[in-house]
Parts: structure tokens; C-alpha cells; sequence
């Protein structure tokens, strides 16, 4: 398993962060715990791409951060299309409120236009595949978790708009049930 980190574009008018956001900490430590508490052999090398790369053909998984600014062109929406379609996985992780998710999946219904995402419920073989998972955590960045200790337990970014308390984790799915596209939001 190689980590895939896509380097891309951003919406000049959004809030969200910029694609290497914790980077590479955040990638060497997920790498790290998944050969860690799985079978996985994990290359410690991952990789930085752009969807219209050739390398990214031969990657199972691809992950974007701070998705709430994701702005893609014509030649990299046609490349992640092709790439989804051909068996690929994408994660957008880290972003909050109403404003990013509609940045974000106004990008994706470009991608596909006639695919919505879909909250997945717990039930899910995805919650029960290595662990057993019954909840929807939320999970703050580093300075917030610190001050969380502090303000009551608050785990929510607070200076986005909508509301930013419930953790969503939605997906787009292909035509036979597979998972295509991951996004978990407000955490």
C-alpha cells in the first residue's frame, strides 16, 4: 500500500486550506498505523500526484485534504472520472460547514453528474471490516483538541457556517455497490 496525497488546485473564493495540509506527518502516520494493525505491507515512501499523472493509474487509493477549497479543470475532472471508474478510491477528509461541502460537491457533480452522495449508515460493512465501529467520532485538528479541554469538550471547528457539530461520512458509489468516493465531514 502506497499513500497517494493529489496535488491540486483551489477555489480562489473558498475558505478551505490548500491540498498539503499536516503534510507528510498525517500520511507517515497513517501509513504507519495500518501496517500496524493490519496485514498490509506499507511502502513508508508515499507519493504526491496530480490527477492527470500517468503514475496514477496504478494506485488504488488517492486521498485530498481540505476538499472545502477543491477546484478541478476540465482535464483533471475527465482523469479522476476515468480513474473512479477504473476501480480507484478517493477520500476527502478534512473539512467543516455547509459552504465547503457545497464547494466540494458542486466539483464533484462534475465528475459525475448523475451520481449524489450518500450518507452511509453504520451499518455499513465498511464500520466492520477490521474493527467493530459504532460511532461517528469527531476528531479536531491539534490546536482546537488541545483547547477542547479547556472549553467545555467542543471537537467542532466553530468558525464555519451551518451546522458543523454533526459528523457526516458520505460516499459515491458505483454502479455495482463499490465505494468510488469517501468523504467524511465535519471532522
Amino acid at each position: 500500500f502506497t499513500f497517494v496525497r493529489i496535488k491540486r488546485g483551489r477555489e480562489p473564493s473558498s475558505y478551505g486550506g490548500p491540498w498539503d495540509t499536516d503534510t507528510p506527518d498525517s500520511d507517515l502516520n497513517l501509513s504507519y498505523r495500518l501496517q500496524q494493525v493490519s496485514s498490509l505491507a506499507v511502502d513508508p515512501d508515499g507519493l504526491f500526484l496530480r490527477l492527470t499523472d500517468d503514475e496514477l493509474a496504478g494506485q488504488p487509493f488517492i486521498y485530498m485534504v481540505e476538499p472545502g477549497s477543491l477546484y478541478l479543470d476540465d482535464e483533471e475532472i475527465a482523469a479522476l472520472r476515468k480513474y473512479l471508474l477504473n476501480g480507484g478510491f478517493l477520500w476527502l477528509d478534512d473539512f467543516w460547514g455547509d459552504s465547503e461541502w457545497d464547494n466540494m460537491e458542486q466539483v464533484l457533480k462534475h465528475v459525475f453528474p448523475n451520481r449524489n452522495f450518500v450518507e452511509l449508515p453504520l451499518s455499513h460493512s465498511l464500520y466492520h471490516c477490521v474493527f467493530d465501529i459504532k460511532s461517528k467520532l469527531q476528531i479536531p485538528n491539534v490546536e482546537l483538541g488541545t483547547a477542547s479541554q479547556w472549553n467545555g469538550g467542543v471537537t467542532w471547528e466553530p468558525y464555519h457556517d451551518g451546522d458543523v457539530r454533526t459528523v457526516h461520512h458520505k460516499a459515491i458509489f458505483d454502479d455495482k455497490g463499490r465505494i468510488m468516493v469517501f468523504a467524511t465531514h465535519n471532522t
